[in-house]
């Protein structure tokens, strides 16, 4: 793949209703963080070789001679990522490692079916069957150091452990078939203290971008030094085009999501669609942020997970959007005179209010320009259009459109919004706070 990337190349971009011979694909020196091949596992192992043999009399530029490769830019979290790519024996030909929306945008052009560029830049793709979560197939593996921090029942269901294992493995084998993987690294929010490292591993372009905006997203020196912190990422292994066995005790259907806590690792089986990794990070964050910063404080001194919507006026006056999916929360936090903390997960702490994610996550059916602009505008390069009907010789995108489901949406990142308050976190604390409810007596 780097061979590819070596030099420029002209490749035939799929628009919705015609093809354009005019996108350029980065070049190995262009890119901040994009593919590695299986050449570059033997090239890591000669470098470790050489360091081993302490070669220090020889210059960068010697070293590069001698072994006919390109040094990789230290700003990238190159070892740690194919260190854990080599512990899973995740034998591809390439790895796109947290690449640029443009690079993504042709992966799943070129391999995913469905997929297609719309008249306003943005990415429509198809999650297949499955077009929406699937919270009765979501499962908690039971281990004595969490067992009492849960509470048990028909939301959080126990899964024993041998069947997590097994699910985990059937998850790698799937990767392992795959010619190409995609791995992001980012946080699970935007306060410092607080935020929870996450990876990323799927066998989707359109997952990589969607978790992409999604996730905050990390500095390059923060991406040096990402599994080098206080915690190890939490693992996302999405399988999810491949199901799990229904033999599998625990398993109800073909789809599973299921989390550890103890080994920190999530597995996708069976669903394609990518709010499952949205939400499988707000529960990663339910279960830890109410034990931090420490556990054997007291309950007002600990931070508290809401799945609400927030913005900030301009007297610092901090209102919060309570309520389900469907009810609300982005559109009404999305004010042109306030500015946009986030518009679905926060957490509540001792010291004020930051967001969980990077971007938004907004439903567009009947989608209007007049009703929500802030919304309709963000609908650009680098937003990805989830499940919606359009017109495939202009590329005209109908919102209306519930053929393929009512649950149509957009992710993208918060940036997008012109107001949005950047970092998402702010120090003052809630005056506002808004329930919100809808229900089918119009309540």
């Amino acid at each position: 793949m780097l061979s590819r990337l070596a030099r420029p190349a002209v490749a035939a971009t799929r628009f919705a209703g015609s093809r354009h011979a005019t996108a350029t694909l980065p070049t190995a020196t262009q890119r901040h963080a994009s593919s590695f091949s299986k050449s570059d596992k033997v090239k890591k192992q000669l470098m470790e070789q050489l360091a081993a043999a302490e070669l220090k009399g020889w210059t960068s530029e010697e070293v590069k001679a001698a072994l006919s490769m390109e040094i990789q830019d230290p700003g990238m979290n190159y070892k740690g990522m194919m260190d854990q790519v080599n512990e899973l024996s995740l034998d591809v030909d390439e790895v796109y490692y947290n690449s640029p929306a443009g690079v993504l945008y042709d992966q799943a052009l070129r391999y995913e079916e469905g997929s297609a560029i719309v008249s306003s830049g943005a990415l429509a793709v198809k999650s297949g069957k499955k077009t929406g979560r699937s919270p009765l197939d979501k499962r908690i593996v039971y281990e004595e150091a969490s067992a009492d921090d849960v509470w048990w029942g028909k939301v959080n269901i126990q899964l024993d452990y041998k069947s997590f294992l097994t699910n985990r493995e059937r998850a790698v084998d799937y990767l392992n078939t795959r010619k190409r993987l995609y791995v992001v690294d980012g946080w699970g929010g935007w306060e410092e203290e607080y935020r929870v490292p996450v990876r990323v591993i799927t066998s989707r372009a359109y997952h990589a971008l969607f978790m992409q905006n999604m996730l905050v997203p990390p500095t390059a020196a923060e991406i040096a030094d990402f599994e080098s912190g206080k915690v190890k990422p939490f693992v996302i292994f999405n399988a999810g085009v491949f199901p799990a066995n229904r033999q599998t005790s625990g398993m109800t259907s073909s789809t599973s999501v299921a989390v550890s806590f103890k080994r920190r690792e999530m597995v996708i089986l069976g669903t394609q669609y990518a709010g499952e990794m949205k939400k499988g990070v707000f529960t990663i964050m339910n279960y830890l942020m109410p034990l931090m910063p420490k556990r054997d404080l007291p309950p007002a001194d600990r931070a508290l997970p809401l799945h609400a919507s927030a913005n900030i006026g301009p007297d610092n006056d901090v209102s919060i959007f309570f309520g389900l999916s469907g009810t609300g929360k982005t559109t009404l936090s999305a004010d042109p005179k306030r500015a946009l903390i986030g518009d679905d997960e926060h957490v509540w702490h001792a010291n004020g209010v930051f967001n969980i994610e990077g971007g938004c996550y907004a439903k567009t059916v009947g989608l209007t320009r007049e009703k929500e602009p802030e919304i309709y505008d963000a609908i650009r390069f680098g937003s990805i259009l989830e499940n919606v009907g359009f017109d495939e010789m202009t590329g005209q995108v109908d919102y209306d459109d519930v053929s393929i489901t009512e649950n149509t949406r957009v992710a993208y990142p918060l940036k997008f919004i012109p107001n949005a308050k950047i970092p998402a976190k702010t120090e003052h604390h809630p005056k506002q706070i808004i329930l919100l409810t809808c229900d089918a007596f119009g309540i």
